[in-house]
């Protein structure tokens, strides 16, 4: 499993744009074979950051789904309301495999 986690600067007077933006995406990556985690909004405070996480089984799967950026119909407008609306100043992203809890020996 491959755990993608985006880090985002938003402009905070797009929130509601950048939700929008975000349960776009959840809805893609859950519909292409990814499992997300969630988008992690402000909530204390004034704040421009936002981050997101969702997995795939395989580096191989991610990049089926990836491909599908530019072309597909959905993914071209979930991503118009990022453009549109200047919700996302900036993003990284990172891969990063889970290390999940086990039961303690004993």
């Amino acid at each position: 499993m491959i755990t993608c986690v985006v880090h985002y600067t938003i402009d905070p007077a797009q929130i509601e744009a950048f939700e929008r933006f975000a349960h776009e995406w959840m809805w893609l990556v859950n519909r292409h074979g990814g499992v997300h985690h969630g988008y992690f909004l402000p909530a204390e405070g004034a704040s421009d950051k936002a981050e997101a996480l969702f997995s795939f089984e395989s580096l191989a799967a991610y990049e089926r789904y990836r491909a599908r950026f530019g072309s597909d119909p959905d993914f071209v407008a979930a991503d118009r309301i990022r453009e549109e609306s200047g919700c996302v100043v900036r993003y990284e992203r990172t891969f990063m495999r889970p290390l999940l809890p086990v039961e303690p020996i004993g």
